[in-house]
């Protein structure tokens, strides 16, 4: 037991955390997963699992809805349980993207999933880079919260882009720590932290998540380290040698990574500094 001059210690206390809300959500998990490129469904239910989330992603173009078997992803998730993110993955205009989002919002209205209101938006600027088009996802943004939409909006680390994409009434923007899939984690801390100043200012609550280019571990760490909300990942789980032990690992780096935020990490110093004061130190002279 801890003690102090032999009386015990008060129990260690935090400042109680902020609820992760989106879009007049609200979640226990700030990690956000998504459901494509695993080896099976049995794979992804398991992994789903593992991670904690309570919402999760999945693209609703029908060739990406179905398997090879004509097996539909839906079928394989309990619905009641997970916020269900429809994207518009795939997309590489504004309109395009805003008939996409419509689709999966009437698909899962049929099937009385309570994320039926969301989108996670995603409009594309080419195949190779996958990096986001500036000005269709503003476009695509307008139209959508005009039809009711609470838009989740995947953009660059760029942040007058991303403020852009707020204006233009996004519920929440989540900036890219790297590109889609290529797993290098967060390139931009600079830029990621710019974004995150000009999201918030003024509104601590308006919630800021790292989407794409997550890797390992460590690299949600570092994002929720960085004071983002959330982190939105797929492709490092699903294609981890092991993704359920991935998917455990997601989970618990997005917890020790968002206490640490809270905790306020030391300065960074040029030089040592000494753990112990040099006041009172006994001096030791070799030979006396």
């Amino acid at each position: 037991m801890n003690s102090t001059n032999g009386h015990p210690a008060p129990p260690l206390t935090a400042p109680a955390d902020a609820p992760f809300s989106v879009a007049g959500r609200t979640f226990t998990s700030r990690l956000i997963v998504g459901t494509g490129k695993y080896a099976t469904h049995d794979l992804m239910r398991a992994a789903l699992e593992e991670s904690g989330a309570e919402a999760i992603t999945v693209a609703v173009r029908r060739e990406r809805l179905y398997n090879e078997q004509g097996q539909s992803l839906l079928d394989a998730l309990d619905l009641s349980r997970y916020t269900i993110l429809p994207n518009t993955a795939g997309c590489f205009t504004a309109s395009d993207a805003v008939r996409v989002a419509r689709l999966g919002r009437e698909l899962l209205e049929q099937l009385g999933n309570p994320g039926s209101g969301w989108v996670k938006l995603e409009v594309l600027g080419d195949k190779k880079t996958l990096l986001p088009d500036p000005i269709g996802t503003v476009e695509a943004t307008r139209e959508l919260v005009k039809d009711g939409f609470q838009v989740l909006a995947y953009t660059s680390d760029d942040p007058i882009a991303a403020l852009r994409i707020k204006e233009a009434g996004a519920a929440s923007v989540m900036p890219a720590a790297s590109p889609i899939g290529s797993g290098q984690g967060v390139l931009n801390r600079n830029n990621l932290l710019l974004c995150l100043e000009l999201l918030k200012g003024g509104d601590a609550g308006y919630p800021v998540i790292v989407d794409a280019g997550v890797g390992g571990a460590s690299d949600v760490a570092v994002a929720m380290e960085l004071g983002f909300d959330g982190v939105l990942l797929n492709t490092a789980i699903a294609h981890a040698k092991q993704p359920v032990l991935m998917a455990r690992a997601m989970r618990d780096a997005c917890l020790a990574g968002r206490a640490s935020y809270r905790a306020g990490r030391i300065a960074k110093r040029l030089y040592a500094s000494a753990s112990s004061p040099w006041e009172g130190a006994i001096s030791y002279i070799p030979g006396e």
